[in-house]
């Protein structure tokens, strides 16, 4: 697989005051009132334009090119300006977009795509078969890439409009990260691509004022149905500016966290997207020692915690949180109890979920031999049950939710010490040895097999399982997405062979919760229904915008 790095999204783009971007002159879900009160002022221009505040990290640091990171990599999105193979729709099923029809070899080991004959580039030229597979071969060919081809070998032309993916192995989540793989032009496409994209998609990059703003004029030559929102402006904020810019007035939908939710604003109320967007925290399960490994940085580090390793600590950790509390305590309720990497996803596991039991937490470490010291902190054999908790210190949310659960490790007599950190210096070193407070989750099962198996890119627990690789193998080679269910729900726990990474088993993972993502908007925006929202607050919003409307 390919190396894969958080680099890009985590850091940060520094604080971008409100003044300067509106001095620019900018022209799955349920709703909650946030305030009263009449303003007079409006942000959209016109019935079929809007303006939505983005995180700074939402703006494309490679720009908006899919062949780098656009619309793929960690924050997976729909790329708005150019097509893709297919789609998924509100229920997350497969729908043809360039393709008009495709099928797998039986062997898994060839795919073939038949495309649509009337697609053209917003220059004009006709999109053929030669742009697909000089997209998907370029993937493959650059170490810039976030998306991850590398199951492809590589993709042929069989004629205008056929393409061939010829596999190095089974993989039929491949389906997913086509569903949002731009396709860009073979004869355009070059160095300064991302800087003024060409695309078949719904929308034309119009302007770019880089550290402010992006506007999106809709595609006069798009395929399908002409977006009913023709111009789209994002404009990219810090919390806080993003908050000052709804109150007064200056956008039409801005996100927001669970600190801020309960601020009233006047004309505004609050949007609440449900997501598969979880907090977790990753175990270490191997001693201090072990033979380094290399991380999702792409540099080697050390690996094993003496505390960790112990097989009694981490299922003790999983049954002694309560995830309730900390959704009320930390997200003001804007969330969910979390258990896996993809809670109700067709592939979570029920085996993933624990009922809160501290005596359970407390029997499972007296019975390994964990008995209290002096200060009350359990011991064994010399080693104190202690542990630092890294949390990107960007993040006011995670913190929180750090302090919490060490609030609440305290009470079975385990020491939390949480500790904020920048993720290039000070988590990403400390990946395999030390506990690190996450965000991960995304609408296919590419995550859960990379965070736990053997070979993963994610697989910061350290932890191999021949059961569970092959579990996880039988998954991709299954003949169809849903044929793969089963064989992801067994890697998670295997009832005949007593295996698996659910809490019952290696409990790789202590899952806390799914963050709500949250949004200030105006009444009168009728934001068309969303997929369940991946991790990243930020582009899946505008998945849709081209069918949202005003009433």
């Amino acid at each position: 697989m390919r190396t894969y790095s958080r680099r890009t999204f985590v850091k940060g783009m520094g604080i971008l005051t409100l003044g300067g971007v509106l001095g620019m002159g900018i022209t799955g879900c349920s709703s909650t009132s946030s305030g009263t009160g009449a303003s007079s002022s409006t942000a959209a221009a016109s019935k079929d334009s809007v303006i939505i505040a983005m995180n700074t990290g939402s703006e494309p640091a490679a720009g908006f090119d899919p062949c780098i990171a656009w619309g793929c990599g960690e924050h997976v999105h729909e790329p708005l300006i150019q097509s893709t193979l297919i789609t998924t729709d509100e229920n997350l099923e497969f729908v043809n977009d360039l393709a008009t029809s495709y099928k797998c070899s039986d062997d898994g080991m060839t795919w073939t795509f038949k495309l649509r004959d009337d697609v053209v580039f917003s220059d004009g030229s006709k999109l053929t078969a030669e742009d697909v597979v000089f997209t998907i071969n370029t993937i493959n060919e650059s170490s810039k890439a976030e998306a991850d081809l590398s199951s492809i070998e590589k993709a042929v032309v069989v004629d205008k409009t056929t393409v061939k993916l010829q596999m190095a192995k089974p993989n039929n989540a491949l389906l997913y990260t086509l569903a949002v793989l731009g396709i860009v032009p073979k004869k355009s496409y070059g160095k300064k691509y991302g800087q003024n994209p060409i695309g078949s998609g719904r929308y034309l990059l119009e302007q770019w004022d880089k550290g402010q703003q992006v506007i999106f004029k809709a595609n006069p030559k798009y395929y399908g149905d002409a977006p009913q929102m023709q111009t789209v402006t994002v404009v990219f904020m810090e919390e806080d500016a993003a908050l000052a810019a709804v109150q007064s007035g200056q956008v039409d939908i801005a996100f927001t966290s669970a600190t801020l939710s309960q601020t009233q604003v006047n004309d505004y109320e609050l949007f609440v997207c449900e997501t598969v967007d979880s907090r977790g925290i990753s175990f270490p399960v191997l001693p201090a020692g072990s033979p380094e490994r290399e991380g999702m940085d792409g540099e080697k580090h050390k690996v094993g915690n003496d505390v960790t390793c112990d097989i009694a600590v981490r299922r003790a950790i999983n049954y002694a949180v309560d995830r309730e509390t900390l959704i009320s305590n930390v997200l003001n309720g804007y969330g969910s109890a979390a258990y896996s990497v993809g809670d109700g996803m067709p592939w979570s596991s029920d085996d993933m979920k624990v009922e809160t039991n501290q005596e359970t937490a407390k029997k499972l470490l007296a019975d390994a031999g964990w008995a209290a010291g002096s200060d009350g902190i359990l011991e064994k054999k010399g080693t104190r049950a202690a542990f630092d908790l890294y949390y990107a210190s960007n993040d006011s949310v995670r913190q929180a939710i750090a302090y919490e659960f060490a609030n609440q490790m305290k009470e079975i007599g385990i020491e939390v010490t949480p500790k904020g950190g920048d993720w290039d210096t000070e988590l990403y070193p400390h990946q395999f040895d030390t506990p690190i407070l996450w965000g991960w989750g995304s609408n296919s099962p590419v995550e859960m097999y990379e965070l736990t198996y053997s070979k993963g890119w994610g697989n910061v627990a350290a932890f191999d399982s021949d059961v569970v690789d092959a579990h996880l193998d039988a998954a991709l080679a299954a003949p169809s997405i849903e044929d793969s269910y089963g064989e992801y729900k067994l890697a998670q726990w295997d009832e005949d062979k007593q295996v698996g990474i659910a809490p019952k088993g290696e409990a790789t993972w202590c899952w806390l919760a799914n963050v709500d993502h949250l949004y200030f908007k105006r009444p009168s925006l009728q934001v068309a229904k969303q997929k369940p929202h991946p991790h990243g607050h930020g582009w899946s919003l505008a998945n849709n915008v081209d069918r949202w409307s005003w009433s």
